[in-house]
């Protein structure tokens, strides 16, 4: 299971509907991917259809879209947004992560 924090949220709506897809029918589909310093990246990106081995989870009114092969790196996690001047734009608070980069972009098991 993935959480999705107020402030997360807040801001998935509202790039949501600017990319023209609605919240309260498409997906935030979460991933991990081979990449970035500590040896694994996330992805973030808006969907609208489900794939087979797609699991879906709801929090906080966000409807969340993981991949079998990326749900054993996420589960747990946290989704924040850290807006501002020195705000990162979209974090992942995972507990799976052994070791994270400076920019908290990437990790390690």
């Amino acid at each position: 299971m993935i959480q999705v924090s107020e402030t997360a949220k807040k801001r998935v709506v509202s790039l949501m509907t600017e990319e023209g897809y609605d919240a309260t029918k498409d997906y935030v589909r979460v991933g991990v991917k081979s990449g970035g310093c500590s040896g694994l990246s996330y992805e973030l990106r808006f969907d609208n259809k489900v794939e087979g081995s797609d699991k879906l989870f709801e929090d906080n009114d966000v409807r969340i879209l993981i991949d079998k092969k990326s749900f054993l790196y996420l589960v747990g996690t946290t989704l924040e947004y850290s807006g501002g001047l020195n705000g990162k734009g979209f974090v992942f608070n995972n507990p799976n992560a052994q070791r994270t980069c400076g920019c908290g972009e990437s990790f390690s098991l």
